[in-house]
C-alpha cells in the first residue's frame, strides 16, 4: 500500500485539538448543538480519545481529539494522528495546532494508516489527512513509504521471505530510484572471501548472499549496513520454541535501512549511499557451524564460535569489512542484535553506540525531532577483554550474561575501519499504538535521516 494525503482541493470537516486546558476554547467555537453534545458525552479530551460531533439531520460537522494532560501527552507519540483509524470516512483538517506539533500530528497520521493486507483483508483507513500549512508532504511521504517498506518486509513470514526474496526487495527499491546491485551468491561468498556469511548460511536450503546497492555520484560517502537473517533457528544451539516464534523479524536491520536507504534517495539527498546486507537463514543441518569452531573473518581476525545462535554479528562483520575498504566518510548497522538491548531500554527505544560525541548528539537530536526514540550506550574500553577468548583473536559469544549489547557492539567495531554507529533495534511493536500498528516496525531511520545534515555536512 502506497501512504497518501487528501487532494489539495478536497473539502474538509476540522478535526479540533483539544487537551483538557484547551478544550473549553475549543469548545465556544461549535455551534451551541454540537457544545451541547460534548458536555452531553462528558467529554473530557483524554489522550487519543476522538468525539464526532453532529450537525443537522444525521450529519457530522468535525470532531474533536483529545492530547490527555501534559504528564499523558510525555508518555505518547503520535496522539494526534492515531485518530485516523477512529474518525469516519472523508477528508479532515487540523485545527488548533501549529509548528512542529503539526509535521508530528501528519507523520502521525500516514504511519497510522498502515495496514499488512498480504494475506488478510483488513479494513483500510479511509480519513485522509490534508496537509497542513507549513508542512513539508513530500518529505513526510517519503518518510511514510520507506517505513512501510520496512513494516511489509518484517511482517512478512519468512516462507515468503527469505534471501532471495530480500534480494529482490533490494532489486526492485534500486529500480525504482535508479540504483545498482551487485549480488553474491552460494559457494562464490567464499572464493570472493565472504567467509563468515558463508559459514552461517550454509546449512540452509536457501543460499546465503551479500547485497550490495549504491546510488549517488557526488557528496559525502554514507555506507549501511542491515543484518539480513531472514529466519534464525539459533543453529545448533537452537532456540527454544518461544524465541524461534519471531524470528521472522531478525532480519529487521536489513529493513530498515531499505527503508531508510528510500527516503534518502526519494529526497534525493547530495550523497553517495550504500547499502550492504548479508541475507542468510540460520538452520539446522549436517553441514552447520559449530559450537567450538574457529571461523576466519574478511578482515582477516579468527572468531571462536561460543554459541551458534549469535550469528548476526557474524555476518555483519564480513559486511562491515567490506564496507570498510572503501573508506567511506559514514558507516552505520542496523539490526536485531541482542535481547540484552531490550533488557536495558525496552521495546519502543533504539540504544546505539558511537565513539564520536558529535554524531551522537546528531543522533539524539534527530530522535527527538523525528519522534523517533534513541538512546547512546558506550563502546566501553575496558569490556575488549570480555571479546577475546585467547585461542582466537575474538569470541562470538562471551559468556557471564552481563553487558551483552555492548559487548556485541565492540565485537562489530573491530571490523569498522570507518566512522562507525551501530543501532540494536527490535523491529517490531508487541501492542498497537498510535502511528505504530502491531507488528514490524522501522527504528531509528527518521532519527538518521534528521540528523543526516549534521553527521555528513550537508
Amino acid at each position: 500500500m502506497t501512504p497518501s494525503f487528501a487532494a489539495s482541493d478536497a473539502i474538509a470537516l476540522p478535526l479540533y485539538v483539544a487537551s483538557p486546558d484547551t478544550l473549553d476554547a475549543v469548545l465556544t467555537i461549535l455551534p451551541k448543538s454540537a457544545r451541547a453534545w460534548a458536555t452531553a458525552q462528558g467529554y473530557k479530551a483524554g489522550a487519543g480519545a476522538v468525539l464526532t460531533l453532529p450537525g443537522p439531520e444525521g450529519s457530522i460537522i468535525g470532531a474533536i481529539v483529545g492530547l490527555g494532560p501534559d504528564s499523558s501527552r510525555s508518555r505518547h507519540r503520535f496522539i494526534v494522528g492515531g485518530a485516523a483509524s477512529k474518525l469516519p470516512a472523508g477528508n479532515w483538517r487540523l485545527e488548533f495546532m501549529t509548528g512542529p506539533d503539526l509535521t508530528e500530528a501528519a507523520l502521525g497520521w500516514l504511519l497510522e494508516s498502515y495496514r499488512f493486507t498480504r494475506y488478510h483483508a483488513q479494513d483500510e483507513v479511509r480519513a485522509k489527512l490534508t496537509v497542513p500549512a507549513g508542512v513539508d508532504a513530500d518529505r513526510l511521504l517519503a518518510i511514510a513509504t520507506g517505513e512501510y517498506l520496512t513494516r511489509d518486509l518484517i511482517n512478512t513470514p519468512s516462507s515468503d521471505m527469505g534471501p532471495a526474496e530480500l534480494e529482490q526487495a533490494a532489486r526492485d527499491l534500486a529500480g525504482t530510484h535508479g540504483a545498482a546491485v551487485s549480488v553474491i551468491t552460494g559457494d562464490d561468498l567464499l572464493t570472493r572471501n565472504f567467509p563468515m556469511v558463508h559459514a552461517v548460511g550454509r546449512a540452509s536450503t536457501r543460499p546465503p548472499r551479500l547485497i550490495d546497492m549504491t546510488w549517488g555520484s557526488v557528496g559525502p560517502t554514507l555506507t549501511l549496513v542491515g543484518k539480513g537473517v531472514c529466519f534464525d533457528t539459533g543453529g545448533l544451539d537452537i532456540k527454544p520454541a518461544a524465541s524461534m516464534a519471531t524470528m521472522k523479524k531478525d532480519m529487521g536491520g536489513a529493513a530498515t535501512v531499505l527503508g531508510l536507504a528510500h527516503m534518502i534517495m526519494s529526497l534525493k539527498l547530495p550523497l553517495r549511499l550504500r547499502v550492504l546486507i548479508p541475507a542468510v537463514e540460520n538452520s539446522i543441518d549436517g553441514n552447520a557451524f559449530r559450537p567450538g569452531d574457529i571461523l576466519t573473518s574478511r578482515k582477516g581476525l579468527t572468531v571462536e564460535i561460543n554459541n551458534t545462535d549469535a550469528e548476526g554479528r557474524l555476518v555483519l562483520a564480513d559486511a562491515l569489512a567490506l564496507g570498510s575498504e572503501a573508506k567511506p566518510d559514514l558507516m552505520i548497522s542496523m539490526a536485531t542484535l541482542t535481547g540484552a538491548a531490550r533488557v536495558a531500554v525496552g521495546a519502543d527505544i533504539s540504544p546505539f553506540f558511537t565513539d564520536d560525541d558529535g554524531h551522537a548528539a546528531a543522533i539524539v537530536a534527530g530522535g527527538a525531532a523525528a519522534r523517533d526514540p534513541v538512546w547512546r550506550l558506550p563502546f566501553y574500553d575496558p569490556y575488549e577483554p570480555l571479546i577475546e577468548p585467547g585461542i582466537a583473536d575474538l569470541d562470538n559469544a562471551p559468556g557471564g550474561g552481563k553487558a551483552g549489547a555492548i559487548t556485541a557492539a565492540l565485537f562489530l567495531r573491530r571490523f569498522a575501519d570507518a566512522p562507525y554507529i551501530h543501532f540494536d533495534i527490535y523491529g517490531s511493536t508487541d501492542s498497537a499504538f498510535p502511528g505504530r500498528p502491531k507488528g514490524g516496525v522501522g527504528m531509528g531511520a527518521r532519527a538518521i535521516l534528521d540528523a543526516l545534515p549534521n553527521l555528513l555536512g550537508l
